[in-house]
C-alpha cells in the first residue's frame, strides 16, 4: 500500500484502501494484448452509462458495447480527468472504472459520503461530504497506476458538509466551508495548506467552475463568488433569492454559464433561467429561456466553439451564446419530457467531449450523439437499460 501524505490531524480520515488489481494500460489507450490471439485494442472515445444496478462501457467510433458491470442500485459517474478512469460514486466511496480496459476495478478511495469530483491543472480532486476531507491525486500518476492507487494528499476539512475543492496550477487549494446546518463560503489555502484568504458571504455555497486564466466561480443563494488573481469578489444576484449551484465552463473562455433559481419554495427540479458570468469584466447577468424550454442541472454543457449546449424539456438540444444567453440554433433529439420527481431519477442529460454532445434518452433507452460542428445527429446508440448518469472520455 502506498503512503498517503497528510497535512494536519486526520481524525476520522480513512486511509486509501487498495483491493484488487486494475488491468495494465497505457494512459489514453486500451491495454496491450496479452497474446497474438487477443483482440486488437479498441481506439476512440469511451462512454460510461449508469443504470439501476450497473454501468455499461461503450467505445470506439461506433460506440460498440465493450463491457457491462454490476454495481449498486444508484451510482454517479464522473470522468477522473486522467484520460482513462471514471470515478463511480457508491455508498463505500469512489470506485475506479478503467474505461479503457474496460474493467470495474476493486480500487477504492473510501468515503462515507462520496461527493464532488473535480479535475483541473493535472490534478484529480475528490471530496468526502461526511468528513469534508479533500483527496488530491496527480492525474498522470492515476492514469499510469497498475494494481494500486498512487500516492495522494489528504487535506482535512473543518466541519462536515456537502462541499467541493479545486487545486490551481500553483498548488493553491480552494475549498468550501460550512456545517450540516448550512454552507457559508470558501477558504483559500496555499501550497503549504496555510489559509491565506476566506469569504463567508456565500450562503448555500455549491459547485465550482474554472474558467480562462484560472478564474474560479462558486454558486451562492444570492449570487456568485469569483476568485481571480488571489482576490475573492462577490457578484450579487439581481434577485433577493438568486441561487446558482452548478457552473458550466470552458477553460479557454472567460464566460461562465450557471443554473439560476429565483423561488426557494419552487416544487420540482426544472429551471428556466440561466446566470451568465463574465469573469474578465466581473459581472453577473441573468436571462430567461423561451417559454416551453426548461432544464435540470444535468442538462447543460459547453461546446467546441465555447457555446453552451442545453437539452430542454421540448426535447431539443439548444446552442446558446454564453455572452447573451441567446439561442442560436436548436435540434430535435428526443421527445418532449417532464421533470423528474426526484433529482436522482433518470431524465435527459448531456455531456460534451470534443465536438460531440452525448444526450441520454431514458424514455427510449438510447444515447443520441450530436455532431456540434455540423449540427446534426451523428449516431443513436440503443441500450439494454434505462440510462441515468453518463461520463465521457475522449
Amino acid at each position: 500500500m502506498n503512503k498517503i501524505l497528510q497535512y494536519g490531524a486526520l481524525a476520522g480520515a480513512a486511509a486509501l484502501l487498495l483491493a484488487g488489481c486494475a488491468s495494465a494500460a497505457d494512459p489514453g489507450s486500451a491495454p496491450a494484448a496479452e497474446s497474438s490471439d487477443a483482440p486488437a485494442p479498441v481506439a476512440g472515445p469511451r462512454l460510461a452509462v449508469a443504470y439501476e444496478g450497473g454501468v455499461t462501457v461503450f467505445g470506439g467510433d461506433d460506440l460498440a458495447e465493450l463491457g457491462d458491470f454490476d454495481s449498486e442500485e444508484f451510482i454517479r459517474l464522473n470522468a477522473a480527468g486522467d484520460g482513462r478512469h471514471v470515478m463511480v460514486t457508491t455508498s463505500k466511496g469512489f470506485q475506479l472504472l478503467d474505461a479503457r480496459a474496460p474493467e470495474l476495478t476493486e480500487l477504492l478511495v473510501p468515503a462515507a459520503a462520496a461527493g464532488h469530483v473535480v479535475s483541473h491543472a493535472d490534478k484529480t480532486v475528490l471530496y468526502d461530504d461526511a468528513t469534508s476531507d479533500t483527496t488530491v491525486f496527480d492525474s498522470a500518476a492515476l492514469a499510469a497506476s497498475e494494481g494500486e492507487l498512487p500516492e495522494a494528499e489528504v487535506i482535512p476539512g473543518d466541519t462536515a458538509h456537502h462541499g467541493v475543492s479545486v487545486e490551481l496550477e500553483d498548488g493553491t487549494l480552494l475549498t468550501t466551508v460550512g456545517t450540516e446546518a448550512g454552507r457559508t463560503g470558501i477558504r483559500v489555502l496555499d501550497a503549504n495548506r496555510d489559509e491565506i484568504a476566506s469569504n463567508d458571504q456565500c450562503p448555500g455555497v455549491h459547485g465550482e467552475g474554472t474558467a480562462q486564466g484560472e478564474a474560479v466561480v462558486f454558486g451562492c443563494e444570492d449570487g456568485v463568488l469569483l476568485v481571480k488573481d488571489g482576490e475573492i469578489t462577490k457578484l450579487d444576484a439581481p434577485d433577493e433569492f438568486g441561487r446558482s449551484g452548478n457552473a458550466y465552463v470552458s477553460e479557454s473562455s472567460p464566460l461562465v454559464v450557471m443554473d439560476y433559481k429565483t423561488d426557494p419554495d419552487a416544487e420540482g427540479y426544472l429551471l428556466r433561467d440561466l446566470a451568465l458570468v463574465d469573469t474578465a469584466a466581473g459581472t453577473l447577468e441573468t436571462v430567461a429561456l423561451p417559454d416551453g424550454v426548461e432544464y435540470t442541472y444535468r442538462g447543460v454543457g459547453r461546446g467546441p466553439a465555447e457555446e453552451a449546449v442545453l437539452i430542454g424539456t421540448d426535447g431539443k438540444l439548444h446552442s446558446i451564446d454564453p455572452a447573451t444567453g441567446e439561442i442560436t440554433s436548436s435540434l430535435q433529439v428526443v421527445d418532449p419530457w417532464e421533470g423528474p420527481a426526484e433529482w436522482q431519477d433518470p431524465h435527459p442529460s448531456v455531456k460534451v467531449a470534443g465536438d460531440r454532445a452525448y444526450v441520454t434518452d431514458p424514455a427510449d433507452s438510447e444515447i443520441v450523439v450530436v455532431d456540434l460542428t455540423t449540427g446534426e445527429i451523428a449516431q443513436t446508440v440503443a441500450l439494454d437499460h434505462v440510462p441515468n448518469e453518463i461520463a465521457v472520455i475522449g
